[in-house]
Protein backbone atom coordinates (compact mmCIF):
# COMPACT_ATOMS: atom_id res chain seq x y z
CA UNK A 1 0.00 0.00 0.00
CA UNK A 2 1.03 3.62 -0.44
CA UNK A 3 2.89 5.51 2.28
CA UNK A 4 0.55 7.62 4.37
CA UNK A 5 0.53 11.30 3.44
CA UNK A 6 0.36 12.09 7.15
CA UNK A 7 3.70 10.31 7.59
CA UNK A 8 5.15 12.52 4.88
CA UNK A 9 3.89 15.61 6.69
CA UNK A 10 5.32 14.43 10.00
CA UNK A 11 8.69 13.75 8.36
CA UNK A 12 8.72 17.24 6.83
CA UNK A 13 7.96 18.81 10.19
CA UNK A 14 10.63 16.78 11.92
CA UNK A 15 13.30 18.33 9.73
CA UNK A 16 11.81 21.82 9.58
CA UNK A 17 9.72 23.95 11.88
CA UNK A 18 9.37 21.28 14.56
CA UNK A 19 13.08 21.57 15.28
CA UNK A 20 12.58 25.20 16.30
CA UNK A 21 9.69 24.55 18.68
CA UNK A 22 10.00 23.69 22.37
CA UNK A 23 9.29 20.09 23.33
CA UNK A 24 6.20 18.68 21.60
CA UNK A 25 4.42 22.00 21.25
CA UNK A 26 2.91 21.12 17.88
CA UNK A 27 1.38 17.91 19.11
CA UNK A 28 -0.06 19.49 22.25
CA UNK A 29 -1.05 22.77 20.58
CA UNK A 30 0.32 24.67 23.56
CA UNK A 31 -0.13 28.44 23.53
CA UNK A 32 3.62 28.92 23.19
CA UNK A 33 3.79 26.44 20.32
CA UNK A 34 0.89 27.99 18.42
CA UNK A 35 2.27 31.50 18.83
CA UNK A 36 5.62 30.31 17.47
CA UNK A 37 3.84 28.79 14.49
CA UNK A 38 1.85 31.96 13.90
CA UNK A 39 5.05 34.01 13.97
CA UNK A 40 6.51 31.72 11.32
CA UNK A 41 3.40 31.97 9.13
CA UNK A 42 3.22 35.74 9.50
CA UNK A 43 6.81 36.02 8.30
CA UNK A 44 5.85 33.99 5.23
CA UNK A 45 2.84 36.22 4.55
CA UNK A 46 5.02 39.34 4.49
CA UNK A 47 7.16 38.12 1.59
CA UNK A 48 6.27 39.54 -1.85
CA UNK A 49 4.92 37.18 -4.50
CA UNK A 50 4.87 39.07 -7.82
CA UNK A 51 8.28 39.61 -9.43
CA UNK A 52 8.03 43.38 -9.81
CA UNK A 53 11.72 43.58 -10.73
CA UNK A 54 10.88 42.26 -14.20
CA UNK A 55 9.27 45.63 -15.02
CA UNK A 56 11.41 48.75 -14.78
CA UNK A 57 8.79 51.26 -15.98
CA UNK A 58 5.19 51.80 -14.87
CA UNK A 59 2.52 49.69 -16.60
CA UNK A 60 -0.54 51.91 -16.33
CA UNK A 61 -3.90 50.20 -16.83
CA UNK A 62 -5.82 52.23 -19.41
CA UNK A 63 -8.83 49.93 -19.80
CA UNK A 64 -10.27 46.91 -18.07
CA UNK A 65 -13.33 45.28 -19.62
CA UNK A 66 -15.60 42.35 -18.99
CA UNK A 67 -16.91 40.78 -22.21
CA UNK A 68 -19.84 38.40 -22.56
CA UNK A 69 -21.17 36.01 -25.18
CA UNK A 70 -24.22 34.10 -23.96
CA UNK A 71 -23.07 32.84 -20.55
CA UNK A 72 -19.35 32.93 -21.30
CA UNK A 73 -17.24 35.75 -19.80
CA UNK A 74 -13.79 37.03 -20.73
CA UNK A 75 -11.73 39.87 -19.32
CA UNK A 76 -9.50 42.15 -21.39
CA UNK A 77 -6.97 44.58 -19.95
CA UNK A 78 -4.88 47.12 -21.87
CA UNK A 79 -2.04 49.35 -20.80
CA UNK A 80 -1.40 52.91 -21.98
CA UNK A 81 1.56 51.58 -23.95
CA UNK A 82 -0.68 49.13 -25.83
CA UNK A 83 0.08 45.88 -24.00
CA UNK A 84 -2.90 43.56 -23.73
CA UNK A 85 -3.92 40.64 -21.57
CA UNK A 86 -6.91 38.28 -21.44
CA UNK A 87 -8.45 35.94 -18.94
CA UNK A 88 -11.23 33.38 -18.85
CA UNK A 89 -13.69 33.81 -16.00
CA UNK A 90 -15.49 31.17 -13.99
CA UNK A 91 -18.73 31.45 -15.93
CA UNK A 92 -21.07 29.86 -13.39
CA UNK A 93 -20.52 32.37 -10.58
CA UNK A 94 -19.91 35.28 -12.96
CA UNK A 95 -23.47 34.99 -14.32
CA UNK A 96 -24.59 36.19 -10.89
CA UNK A 97 -21.67 38.42 -9.91
CA UNK A 98 -20.78 40.38 -13.05
CA UNK A 99 -22.28 43.61 -11.55
CA UNK A 100 -19.64 43.42 -8.80
CA UNK A 101 -16.95 43.39 -11.49
CA UNK A 102 -18.44 46.27 -13.46
CA UNK A 103 -19.66 48.54 -10.67
CA UNK A 104 -17.28 47.93 -7.78
CA UNK A 105 -13.95 46.65 -9.15
CA UNK A 106 -13.47 47.85 -12.72
CA UNK A 107 -13.36 51.57 -11.74
CA UNK A 108 -10.75 50.94 -9.06
CA UNK A 109 -8.12 49.37 -11.34
CA UNK A 110 -8.28 51.99 -14.13
CA UNK A 111 -5.21 54.24 -14.05
CA UNK A 112 -3.30 52.03 -11.60
CA UNK A 113 0.21 50.65 -12.12
CA UNK A 114 -0.07 46.92 -12.84
CA UNK A 115 3.33 46.36 -11.24
CA UNK A 116 1.64 47.05 -7.90
CA UNK A 117 -0.85 44.23 -8.41
CA UNK A 118 -0.23 42.69 -4.97
CA UNK A 119 -1.12 45.92 -3.20
CA UNK A 120 -4.01 46.60 -5.58
CA UNK A 121 -5.65 43.30 -4.68
CA UNK A 122 -5.59 44.21 -1.00
CA UNK A 123 -6.80 47.76 -1.59
CA UNK A 124 -9.63 46.63 -3.88
CA UNK A 125 -10.88 44.51 -0.96
CA UNK A 126 -11.42 47.71 1.07
CA UNK A 127 -12.43 50.03 -1.81
CA UNK A 128 -16.11 51.05 -1.43
CA UNK A 129 -16.34 48.51 1.44
CA UNK A 130 -15.99 45.61 -1.01
CA UNK A 131 -15.09 43.37 1.92
CA UNK A 132 -18.83 43.16 2.58
CA UNK A 133 -18.99 40.96 -0.55
CA UNK A 134 -16.47 38.50 0.90
CA UNK A 135 -16.48 35.06 -0.76
CA UNK A 136 -17.28 34.18 -4.39
CA UNK A 137 -19.18 37.41 -5.11
CA UNK A 138 -15.93 39.36 -4.66
CA UNK A 139 -13.11 36.93 -5.23
CA UNK A 140 -14.23 35.36 -8.53
CA UNK A 141 -14.35 38.81 -10.22
CA UNK A 142 -11.03 39.76 -8.62
CA UNK A 143 -9.42 36.51 -9.78
CA UNK A 144 -10.70 37.20 -13.30
CA UNK A 145 -9.05 40.62 -13.20
CA UNK A 146 -5.83 39.29 -11.72
CA UNK A 147 -5.47 36.59 -14.38
CA UNK A 148 -5.88 39.17 -17.16
CA UNK A 149 -3.30 41.52 -15.63
CA UNK A 150 -0.87 38.65 -15.10
CA UNK A 151 -1.44 37.56 -18.71
CA UNK A 152 -0.55 41.08 -19.88
CA UNK A 153 2.54 41.24 -17.68
CA UNK A 154 3.61 37.77 -18.74
CA UNK A 155 3.35 38.63 -22.41
CA UNK A 156 5.36 41.80 -21.81
CA UNK A 157 8.11 39.95 -19.94
CA UNK A 158 8.06 36.76 -22.04
CA UNK A 159 7.22 34.73 -18.91
CA UNK A 160 4.48 32.26 -18.11
CA UNK A 161 1.95 33.09 -15.40
CA UNK A 162 3.80 30.80 -13.02
CA UNK A 163 7.16 32.44 -13.72
CA UNK A 164 5.75 35.78 -12.57
CA UNK A 165 5.16 34.42 -9.07
CA UNK A 166 7.74 31.65 -8.62
CA UNK A 167 10.17 29.22 -10.19
CA UNK A 168 9.07 26.24 -12.26
CA UNK A 169 9.17 23.00 -10.24
CA UNK A 170 6.62 20.98 -12.23
CA UNK A 171 6.61 21.33 -16.04
CA UNK A 172 3.88 18.68 -16.12
CA UNK A 173 0.93 18.03 -13.82
CA UNK A 174 -0.42 14.58 -12.94
CA UNK A 175 -4.19 14.55 -12.58
CA UNK A 176 -6.68 12.51 -10.66
CA UNK A 177 -10.00 11.87 -12.34
CA UNK A 178 -12.77 13.43 -10.26
CA UNK A 179 -16.29 12.03 -10.33
CA UNK A 180 -18.94 14.42 -8.98
CA UNK A 181 -21.98 12.15 -9.19
CA UNK A 182 -24.30 11.73 -6.24
CA UNK A 183 -27.81 10.32 -5.98
CA UNK A 184 -26.97 7.33 -8.14
CA UNK A 185 -26.00 3.86 -7.07
CA UNK A 186 -22.44 2.93 -6.19
CA UNK A 187 -22.48 0.44 -9.06
CA UNK A 188 -23.20 3.23 -11.54
CA UNK A 189 -20.41 5.40 -10.10
CA UNK A 190 -17.99 2.49 -10.40
CA UNK A 191 -18.95 1.92 -14.00
CA UNK A 192 -18.44 5.58 -14.88
CA UNK A 193 -15.10 5.77 -13.08
CA UNK A 194 -13.85 2.67 -14.86
CA UNK A 195 -14.67 4.29 -18.19
CA UNK A 196 -13.06 7.61 -17.19
CA UNK A 197 -9.93 5.97 -15.80
CA UNK A 198 -9.51 3.91 -18.96
CA UNK A 199 -9.82 7.00 -21.14
CA UNK A 200 -7.44 9.23 -19.17
CA UNK A 201 -5.07 6.47 -17.99
CA UNK A 202 -4.98 8.22 -14.64
CA UNK A 203 -3.39 6.58 -11.63
CA UNK A 204 -5.67 8.34 -9.13
CA UNK A 205 -9.43 8.73 -8.64
CA UNK A 206 -11.72 10.78 -6.41
CA UNK A 207 -15.43 10.25 -5.82
CA UNK A 208 -18.18 11.63 -3.59
CA UNK A 209 -19.33 10.22 -0.27
CA UNK A 210 -22.31 11.40 1.75
CA UNK A 211 -25.09 13.68 0.59
CA UNK A 212 -23.40 17.17 0.49
CA UNK A 213 -23.57 19.75 3.29
CA UNK A 214 -25.31 17.46 5.80
CA UNK A 215 -28.07 16.29 3.45
CA UNK A 216 -28.87 12.57 3.69
CA UNK A 217 -27.23 10.53 0.98
CA UNK A 218 -29.18 8.60 -1.61
CA UNK A 219 -29.34 5.69 -1.96
CA UNK A 220 -29.01 5.15 1.79
CA UNK A 221 -25.82 3.28 2.65
CA UNK A 222 -24.23 4.09 -0.71
CA UNK A 223 -20.91 5.27 0.77
CA UNK A 224 -20.48 2.27 3.07
CA UNK A 225 -20.75 -0.02 0.05
CA UNK A 226 -18.81 2.12 -2.40
CA UNK A 227 -15.69 2.67 -0.27
CA UNK A 228 -14.65 -1.02 -0.15
CA UNK A 229 -15.91 -1.66 -3.70
CA UNK A 230 -13.62 1.02 -5.11
CA UNK A 231 -10.55 -0.59 -3.57
CA UNK A 232 -11.62 -4.07 -4.68
CA UNK A 233 -12.25 -3.02 -8.28
CA UNK A 234 -9.24 -0.74 -8.79
CA UNK A 235 -6.72 -2.58 -6.63
CA UNK A 236 -3.91 -1.49 -4.37
CA UNK A 237 -2.00 0.44 -7.02
CA UNK A 238 -4.76 3.02 -7.62
CA UNK A 239 -4.54 6.18 -5.51
CA UNK A 240 -8.04 6.76 -4.09
CA UNK A 241 -9.51 9.91 -2.56
CA UNK A 242 -12.97 10.61 -1.12
CA UNK A 243 -14.81 13.94 -0.95
CA UNK A 244 -17.68 14.49 1.49
CA UNK A 245 -18.46 18.16 0.67
CA UNK A 246 -19.37 18.68 4.32
CA UNK A 247 -21.82 15.79 4.51
CA UNK A 248 -21.33 14.68 8.11
CA UNK A 249 -21.39 15.73 11.73
CA UNK A 250 -18.23 15.01 13.70
CA UNK A 251 -19.12 11.50 14.87
CA UNK A 252 -20.26 10.27 11.45
CA UNK A 253 -17.29 11.92 9.75
CA UNK A 254 -14.97 9.99 12.03
CA UNK A 255 -16.82 6.73 11.38
CA UNK A 256 -16.58 7.17 7.61
CA UNK A 257 -12.96 8.25 8.00
CA UNK A 258 -12.08 5.02 9.78
CA UNK A 259 -13.64 3.06 6.93
CA UNK A 260 -11.52 5.03 4.47
CA UNK A 261 -8.46 4.27 6.57
CA UNK A 262 -9.27 0.57 6.58
CA UNK A 263 -9.22 0.53 2.79
CA UNK A 264 -6.11 2.70 2.53
CA UNK A 265 -7.54 5.85 1.01
CA UNK A 266 -5.08 8.73 0.75
CA UNK A 267 -7.14 11.78 1.57
CA UNK A 268 -10.54 12.65 2.98
CA UNK A 269 -11.92 15.97 1.76
CA UNK A 270 -14.26 18.27 3.73
CA UNK A 271 -15.58 15.64 6.17
CA UNK A 272 -17.75 18.25 7.93
CA UNK A 273 -19.18 21.57 6.65
CA UNK A 274 -16.33 23.79 5.48
CA UNK A 275 -16.83 26.50 8.10
CA UNK A 276 -16.84 24.05 11.03
CA UNK A 277 -13.23 24.78 11.91
CA UNK A 278 -13.06 23.21 15.37
CA UNK A 279 -14.96 20.16 14.18
CA UNK A 280 -12.62 19.76 11.21
CA UNK A 281 -9.73 19.66 13.66
CA UNK A 282 -11.56 17.15 15.87
CA UNK A 283 -11.97 14.83 12.89
CA UNK A 284 -8.31 15.30 11.89
CA UNK A 285 -7.16 14.54 15.44
CA UNK A 286 -9.22 11.34 15.54
CA UNK A 287 -7.95 9.90 12.24
CA UNK A 288 -4.70 9.04 10.52
CA UNK A 289 -5.98 9.65 6.97
CA UNK A 290 -4.98 13.18 5.88
CA UNK A 291 -7.84 15.69 5.93
CA UNK A 292 -8.05 17.93 2.86
CA UNK A 293 -9.98 21.17 2.54
CA UNK A 294 -10.05 24.85 1.71
CA UNK A 295 -11.95 25.07 -1.57
CA UNK A 296 -14.68 27.22 -0.01
CA UNK A 297 -12.35 29.29 2.16
CA UNK A 298 -12.17 32.99 1.34
CA UNK A 299 -10.27 34.28 4.37
CA UNK A 300 -6.47 34.36 4.63
CA UNK A 301 -6.81 34.53 8.40
CA UNK A 302 -8.94 31.40 8.50
CA UNK A 303 -6.43 29.53 6.34
CA UNK A 304 -3.78 30.64 8.81
CA UNK A 305 -5.80 29.06 11.66
CA UNK A 306 -6.50 25.82 9.76
CA UNK A 307 -2.84 25.40 8.86
CA UNK A 308 -1.41 26.39 12.24
CA UNK A 309 -3.75 24.08 14.18
CA UNK A 310 -3.19 21.13 11.82
CA UNK A 311 -6.91 20.94 11.07
CA UNK A 312 -5.91 20.33 7.45
CA UNK A 313 -3.06 18.13 6.35
CA UNK A 314 -3.65 18.85 2.65
CA UNK A 315 -4.46 22.44 1.70
CA UNK A 316 -6.82 23.15 -1.23
CA UNK A 317 -7.34 26.80 -2.17
CA UNK A 318 -9.27 27.39 -5.38
CA UNK A 319 -7.52 30.04 -7.49
CA UNK A 320 -10.90 31.47 -8.60
CA UNK A 321 -12.76 31.23 -5.31
CA UNK A 322 -9.83 32.63 -3.33
CA UNK A 323 -9.18 35.60 -5.59
CA UNK A 324 -6.32 34.53 -7.82
CA UNK A 325 -2.84 33.08 -7.92
CA UNK A 326 -1.09 35.66 -5.75
CA UNK A 327 -3.35 35.17 -2.74
CA UNK A 328 -3.31 31.41 -3.27
CA UNK A 329 0.51 31.47 -3.36
CA UNK A 330 0.53 33.02 0.10
CA UNK A 331 -1.59 30.12 1.36
CA UNK A 332 0.72 27.64 -0.36
CA UNK A 333 3.73 29.24 1.29
CA UNK A 334 2.10 28.95 4.71
CA UNK A 335 1.42 25.29 4.02
CA UNK A 336 5.01 24.75 2.90
CA UNK A 337 6.31 26.33 6.10
CA UNK A 338 4.64 23.50 8.03
CA UNK A 339 5.45 20.73 5.58
CA UNK A 340 1.95 20.45 4.14
CA UNK A 341 1.23 19.66 0.47
CA UNK A 342 -1.12 21.76 -1.66
CA UNK A 343 -3.58 20.24 -4.12
CA UNK A 344 -5.73 23.16 -5.31
CA UNK A 345 -9.43 22.75 -5.88
CA UNK A 346 -10.42 23.34 -9.49
CA UNK A 347 -13.43 25.29 -10.67
CA UNK A 348 -15.19 24.55 -13.92
CA UNK A 349 -14.42 25.78 -17.42
CA UNK A 350 -10.78 26.73 -17.88
CA UNK A 351 -10.01 26.61 -14.18
CA UNK A 352 -7.58 23.78 -14.86
CA UNK A 353 -5.44 26.13 -17.02
CA UNK A 354 -4.79 28.56 -14.16
CA UNK A 355 -4.50 25.74 -11.67
CA UNK A 356 -1.73 24.15 -13.79
CA UNK A 357 0.26 27.38 -13.89
CA UNK A 358 -0.17 27.71 -10.12
CA UNK A 359 0.88 24.11 -9.41
CA UNK A 360 3.90 24.44 -11.72
CA UNK A 361 5.63 26.75 -9.22
CA UNK A 362 4.73 24.99 -5.97
CA UNK A 363 7.64 23.14 -4.36
CA UNK A 364 5.06 21.54 -2.04
CA UNK A 365 2.56 20.57 -4.75
CA UNK A 366 0.71 17.33 -4.13
CA UNK A 367 1.32 14.37 -6.40
CA UNK A 368 -2.07 14.38 -8.14
CA UNK A 369 -4.39 17.27 -9.00
CA UNK A 370 -8.04 17.55 -9.90
CA UNK A 371 -9.38 17.33 -13.43
CA UNK A 372 -13.07 17.75 -14.30
CA UNK A 373 -12.85 17.95 -18.07
CA UNK A 374 -11.67 20.66 -20.44
CA UNK A 375 -13.56 23.51 -22.08
CA UNK A 376 -14.51 22.46 -25.59
CA UNK A 377 -16.55 25.55 -26.46
CA UNK A 378 -13.80 28.14 -26.90
CA UNK A 379 -11.68 27.71 -30.03
CA UNK A 380 -8.22 28.08 -28.52
CA UNK A 381 -4.64 27.64 -29.63
CA UNK A 382 -1.83 26.64 -27.30
CA UNK A 383 1.51 26.28 -29.08
CA UNK A 384 3.32 24.62 -26.18
CA UNK A 385 0.77 22.10 -24.84
CA UNK A 386 -2.10 20.00 -26.13
CA UNK A 387 -3.95 20.82 -22.87
CA UNK A 388 -5.12 17.21 -22.98
CA UNK A 389 -4.47 14.41 -20.52
CA UNK A 390 -1.96 11.97 -21.96
CA UNK A 391 -1.20 8.98 -19.73
CA UNK A 392 -2.67 10.89 -16.80
CA UNK A 393 -0.46 13.96 -17.36
CA UNK A 394 -0.88 17.41 -18.92
CA UNK A 395 2.05 19.56 -20.00
CA UNK A 396 1.92 23.05 -18.51
CA UNK A 397 1.96 25.75 -21.22
CA UNK A 398 5.33 27.51 -21.45
CA UNK A 399 4.37 30.40 -23.68
CA UNK A 400 4.12 33.96 -22.33
CA UNK A 401 1.20 34.75 -20.06
CA UNK A 402 -1.39 31.99 -20.00
CA UNK A 403 0.17 30.51 -23.14
CA UNK A 404 -3.29 30.31 -24.71
CA UNK A 405 -4.88 32.41 -27.47
CA UNK A 406 -8.53 32.43 -28.53
CA UNK A 407 -9.51 32.63 -32.20
CA UNK A 408 -9.83 36.40 -32.95
CA UNK A 409 -12.91 35.84 -35.11
CA UNK A 410 -14.64 34.04 -32.26
CA UNK A 411 -13.80 36.92 -29.92
CA UNK A 412 -15.86 39.23 -32.12
CA UNK A 413 -18.98 37.54 -30.74
CA UNK A 414 -18.29 38.98 -27.28
CA UNK A 415 -19.75 42.31 -26.23
CA UNK A 416 -18.51 44.59 -23.46
CA UNK A 417 -20.63 44.43 -20.30
CA UNK A 418 -21.50 47.95 -19.16
CA UNK A 419 -23.96 47.42 -16.28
Amino acid sequence: MHTSRRKFIATSLTGGLAATLPGSAIGKNSDAGIETIYTKLDEVLQKPVLKKELFTAPVIIESLELLRYKNSFLCRVRSKEGAEGWSFSNDGPMKSFYPVFVNRLQPYFIGKDARELEALLEEAYVYQSNYKFQSLALWVPIATIEFAILDMLGRMAGRSLGQLIGEIHHPTVSFYQANSERDISGEEVLQHLQQEAAASKTKALKFKVGGRMSHPEFPIGRSDKLIPQMRKIFGDDMHLFADSNGSYDTAEAIRIGKLLQEYKYEHYEEPVPFDWYEETKQVADALTIPIAGGEQESSMHNFRWLIAHDALQIVQPDVYYFGGMIRSMRVARMAAALGKPVTPHISGGLGYLYMMHFVSVLPNAGTYHEFKGDNKELPMECKTSSLLIEDGIIKVPTGPGSGVDVDPDYLKKYKVVTD
